[in-house]
């Protein structure tokens, strides 16, 4: 499925990177030769993995050709896949097939300039709306539908998974905070494929159970609030959204909920722009989060965290990597880089995994989920 919010911004289809100079860079050209009579006035947006899968992006817009047929032009593609929808600004405007049924990501093979012809079938907005289906379990609640964020002058929704045998017992739990909350528990809020949080919970082991807190992404503000630093995206709001999670909201589930409160059993994850976001809560507060989930990390839009690493005296937290082979090149030596320094640092616990034929989706984070927490079970206990 399309996902700006969850399948964010793989450095294999951009150059945008400025530590991947080495890498051949080309040119695509997307161009719309069939689209429905319906809403053909309308302003198109092509998103991908190359934008943060943004539906709307000024610079990723359609614009008329001399031939009349609409075109968009992204520069500085680095070979590998690249994976992409065509909008009317929106995800609720998002191409779909025929019937109404949505569609999968369109998918190119980049190794050299390239134009890619597009028939859109039709529009999702113009079909008919389908019943809502929840699939979250008994054991997820919304904590809060708009917590204060006071960092970011903010709300958003707050999730929390207790162990089925909460409500039973007076033991203390691990806890793990996630990001993009949407995505982690409810196929009705995950317009991407959901990670199944709560199902592998609710068949782990009971001495393997956990609180498990999942914080929603902010739409268009997931770029630069998981981003410590500055990017073209935005000014990087992701010192403030660490801050958040370990002054405000840790305490308060802390207080709220019977949990093991030391850095020892409070883990993070996240995948791609949560995954590096994870990374550096670790780094930031070591004594807060003892270790994280780093699934597919959005390194290459910021290079500074790597100098980070590289400079710091020693860290011993450890870390779960994982990204899949198909990711690209560029994901693989990042993570590999940022491994082994890390390793270099005194993380010795570290684990690195490039999952051969795994792809840049919720569908591989789902996949990869059960040996992360496996691994830290064996850690937090």
């Amino acid at each position: 499925m399309y996902n700006y919010c969850c399948r964010f911004i793989l450095l294999l289809v951009t150059g945008f990177c400025c530590c991947s100079s080495s890498i051949a860079q080309f040119t695509v050209k997307f161009e719309i030769v069939n689209q429905p009579i319906a809403h053909k006035a309308d302003t198109l947006f092509v998103a991908g993995n190359f934008n943060g899968w943004n539906p709307g992006l000024p610079s990723f817009q359609f614009f008329k050709s001399a031939n009349g047929n609409l075109v968009s032009e992204i520069k500085a593609v680095s070979k590998g896949l690249l994976e992409y929808k065509i909008t009317r600004g929106s995800w609720a405007k998002v191409e779909c097939a025929a019937s109404g049924a949505s569609i999968n990501n369109r998918v190119a093979k980049i190794n050299s300039d390239t134009t890619l012809a597009i028939q859109i079938e039709a529009w999702a907005d113009d079909m008919p709306g389908r019943p809502p289906v929840s699939t979250r379990t008994k054991n997820v609640f919304v904590m809060d539908t708009a917590f204060f964020i006071p960092q970011l002058n903010r709300k958003r929704r707050v999730w929390v998974y207790l162990p089925a045998d909460y409500a039973f017992n007076k033991k203390e739990y691990p806890v793990l905070y996630m990001h993009d909350g949407q995505n982690l528990f409810d196929a009705l809020t995950a317009s991407f494929g959901e990670w199944g949080v709560d199902e592998m919970m609710d068949s782990a082991r009971p001495r393997n159970q956990c609180i498990i807190v999942g914080i929603d992404h902010g739409d268009s503000k997931r770029l630069t609030e998981y981003n410590p630093y500055s990017s073209r995206f935005g000014d990087g709001e992701g010192d403030a959204y660490v801050d958040f999670l370990a002054q405000t909201l840790k305490p308060y589930v802390d207080k709220r909920f019977r949990t093991k409160p030391e850095s020892a059993n409070t883990s993070i994850a996240g995948s791609s722009m949560g995954g590096l976001i994870s990374f550096y809560a670790v780094l930031k507060y070591p004594d807060v989060f003892g270790r994280a989930g780093v699934f597919s990390p959005a390194f290459w839009i910021a290079p500074e965290v790597i100098t980070k690493v590289e400079e710091a005296s020693s860290i011993k937290s450890p870390f779960y990597f994982v990204c899949g082979e198909l990711e690209g090149e560029q994901m693989t030596k990042d993570m590999q880089l940022v491994y082994q320094q890390v390793k270099k640092k005194g993380s010795t616990k570290s684990v690195y995994r490039v999952v051969a034929n795994g792809q840049h989706n919720e569908r591989f984070w789902q996949k990869e989920l059960p040996a992360f927490y496996e691994w830290l079970s064996n850690q937090t206990r």
